[in-house]
């Protein structure tokens, strides 16, 4: 019934625009659709315990025992499915709409019987389909006015994306409301519900930003909300670019029982790219966050923040004319600081120097990237902290080095193939928790035993341009545990995923 309902409504959606089109000759229908086949194994970095329901999620990571014989590899398809209208209406308006459907394809959910303990033949097991399987998502929907009360303005109202530079600090707001989709960095819902007036005096471009990222209730006082400025300038020489930004994070979401403050993070910073020589590119960020910090529902004090972020990189073009298969290679580092109060109380008051990972959208590996978000660890659901705001000791996002080294040929015209090798060690070694080698130790207890290296990523793809529509890819990706995790949580975890896409 679900998947009638939703062919009706794009149905109708597609009458519609065809008619509006018909009459005004403005109005642009477009979409794709991405399916994907998944098979992970490890996620949890243990091989010993059985995977969760969820892959890589910790819905079951540290409880029970594994089930003997119980493999660790997860298999399944999921599916993206996006159509965009985009109109243009009279002086100078605009609009655009896409809905999208994501899901993992025919999921259902396990109940089993725990009271009848001698199961025989699927006895007392039974399944669930996903009622939101085919349910409609709202990703974009805001109106444009160009040249709004004088040219140089143009306004975005709604629903709407926002990446300023390499969205280093914002270019993507993941969610997948829906939680139809079992591998959430591929979600297809990234946009924020925002104002944002863009003022264009070229070679000078200004964006002034106001988001709502969460709103509890109407009148709730528990709500996150951004702001932001950021400044843009073009050079007319060595294809170069500078901009300047302040964007603030206003997060009301954790409310403390004993303080009446609550975090914020101002985070100001510096970026550029420019080719020096020709073919060859260097970029770099810098960005430094102030704020208020409160990690604990129960802290007795608002903690002052400083903490810092670099992103530098270089890429090498200068063999793509010399040799066939068009070889480009590059090499990068991006640093995320991190606090060396690794069990902090609730009467700490030293300045927090974590990073807040902001609304970040850039991400160049398929594992280790996400730990902390989307994948969670053994060690690291063991480990968790709390009511804590950085839960994970080994999350991805603050605390952390990570050296890239990457590259890319065509073999073919239609055929691209690239790779990339990441390094990540810790800025501030954090210890064990206590529990993972001891079952009888509190969680917030730690080792004397201190390790920074995290591991080493492998990533490896290839994409096959079929036609001008469709395009084929697969993804294999490996990471290595480093002596960071101990011998019950050092597995590989392994990624692999095809990809189709078709684009129209």
């Amino acid at each position: 019934m679900k998947l009638f309902r939703t062919i009706c409504v794009l149905g109708i959606t597609l009458c519609l625009a065809t008619s509006v089109y018909a009459g005004t000759q403005s109005v642009k229908i477009s979409g794709d659709l991405t399916i994907r086949a998944l098979a992970r194994d490890d996620f949890d970095l243990d091989q010993n315990h059985a995977e969760p329901a969820v892959p890589g999620t910790a819905s079951a990571i540290g409880a029970g025992n594994p089930q003997p014989g119980t493999s660790d590899w997860q298999t399944w398809f999921q599916s993206a499915a996006e159509v965009q209208i985009d109109a243009d209406l009279t002086d100078n308006v605009s609009a655009v709409l896409r809905l999208f459907n994501q899901r993992s394809w025919d999921t259902s959910v396990k109940s089993i019987n725990t009271t009848d303990v001698t199961l025989v033949r699927g006895e007392g097991v039974s399944y669930t389909s996903d009622p939101d399987e085919f349910d409609l998502g709202l990703d974009l929907a805001y109106v444009e006015l160009k040249e709004f009360l004088y040219s140089p303005l143009t306004l975005k109202i709604g629903r709407q994306d926002m990446w300023f530079g390499k969205g280093f600090v914002v270019g993507a707001n993941l969610k997948d409301y829906y939680a139809n989709i079992n591998a959430d960095e591929y979600t297809v819902q990234t946009s924020f519900d925002a104002i944002r007036a863009t003022f264009d005096y070229d070679p000078w471009t200004i964006d002034a930003v106001a988001a709502k990222i969460w709103e509890n209730e109407i009148g709730s006082k528990d709500d996150e909300d951004l702001f932001g400025v950021n400044v843009g300038y073009l050079f007319d020489s060595y294809n170069a670019e500078m901009e300047g930004y302040w964007f603030y994070k206003n997060d009301n979401q954790i409310q403390p029982t004993i303080i009446k403050q609550h975090n914020t993070v101002h985070t100001i910073g510096l970026r550029g790219s420019a080719d020096p020589i020709d073919k060859w590119t260097a970029s770099g960020e810098l960005a430094m966050q102030f704020g208020d910090f409160v990690g604990f529902r129960n802290q007795q004090s608002e903690r002052s923040r400083f903490g810092w972020a670099v992103d530098v990189s270089a890429e090498c073009r200068e063999f793509v004319d010399d040799f066939a298969w068009k070889p480009v290679i590059g090499t990068e580092y991006i640093f995320y600081s991190g606090d060396d109060e690794e069990y902090p109380t609730v009467a700490t008051d030293s300045t927090f120097n974590g990073w807040d990972p902001m609304y970040r959208g850039k991400f160049d590996t398929a594992y280790r990237e996400f730990v902390g978000k989307y994948n969670f660890t053994r060690l690291g659901w063991i480990g968790g902290r709390t009511a804590y705001v950085n839960t994970f000791g080994d999350a991805s996002y603050t605390n952390q080095h990570q050296a890239i080294i990457y590259g890319a040929v065509e073999p073919s015209d239609s055929i691209t193939v690239d790779g990339r090798l990441a390094f990540f060690w810790q800025q501030h070694a954090t210890a064990y928790p206590a529990s993972i080698l001891s079952g009888g130790a509190p969680a917030d207890t730690s080792n004397s035993k201190r390790k920074r290296f995290m591991g080493t990523e492998l990533d490896l793809g290839l994409t096959w341009d079929y036609t001008e529509d469709v395009s084929f890819g697969v993804l294999a990706a490996w990471f290595f545990p480093g002596s960071f995790y101990n011998d019950e949580g050092d597995s590989v975890a392994t990624d692999l995923v095809g990809t189709m896409k078709l684009s129209f």
